[in-house]
């Protein structure tokens, strides 16, 4: 990626939201990847899609940054 560009893990979780909340606030582009690890708390795989549509929604000048 170039310096402009961040990879965030992102579960959809609080401390994925919470890492992906810092990149998008400081770099021009953020891309996500999530994946099933067996993680105990499932759910917040289920909602991932959810809690990014609404990072983009409630922080608008950080939409375009996210793909």
């Amino acid at each position: 990626m170039s310096d402009g560009a961040a990879l965030v893990l992102f579960s959809g979780g609080q401390d994925s939201a919470t890492c992906l909340a810092w990149a998008l606030d400081r770099f021009a582009r953020v891309e996500t990847i999530g994946f099933d690890y067996g993680q105990r708390h499932r759910i917040e795989l289920e909602c991932r899609a959810t809690v990014r549509d609404r990072i983009a929604r409630e922080f608008p000048a950080w939409a375009p940054r996210r793909r």
